[in-house]
């Protein structure tokens, strides 16, 4: 694991009017798992029986349909990322759930960053997450995010 803890992290003080929502505590974990390259906290968490749809380093969507695939996609971004000396974080801009007895979902609109060599790039995404009860908690069983916004420095682009 890699601890990539940056300097005043929006997820290290997360907006308080979410806190009361369903699952919120479990969107930070992911959210904190991805930016801390946290592959054990992320894959305990996450089922995704029917794959995600994730974001790329370049923006773009990444189908990914099975748990091998999720797992060497994961281990691939967190390495390319090492490689390219970067960090990543989030700021959740709005958060929304429903939770049933065993099944529920939720909307994230969050702001990733990616940051090298002194340069960020911003991408605006909403995420639809559905969530499921099993027998330790409740986990991802889907997650679908989508950029709808980027602002990628020409530096960023070139590399």
């Amino acid at each position: 694991m890699r601890l990539v803890l940056q300097d005043r992290s929006p997820l290290e003080s997360p907006p308080g009017r979410f806190a009361c929502e369903p699952f919120y505590a479990e969107t930070m974990t992911l959210l904190r798992s991805v930016r801390d390259h946290d592959f054990e906290t992320l894959a305990w968490l996450c089922d995704d029986d029917f794959g995600i749809v994730d974001i790329g380093v370049d923006g773009n969507a990444r189908p990914i349909r099975t748990r091998l695939e999720w797992e060497r996609w994961f281990n691939e971004l967190f390495a390319t990322l090492d490689t390219m000396a970067a960090t990543t974080d989030s700021e959740i801009l709005d958060y929304r759930a429903i939770r049933t007895d065993d099944l529920g979902y939720s909307v994230l609109d969050f702001r990733q960053s990616l940051t090298a060599n002194g340069t960020t790039a911003t991408f605006d995404c909403v995420a639809t997450i559905i969530w499921k009860r099993t027998p330790h908690g409740w986990r991802e069983a889907r997650w679908h995010a989508s950029v709808v916004a980027a602002d990628v420095p020409a530096e960023l682009r070139a590399a």
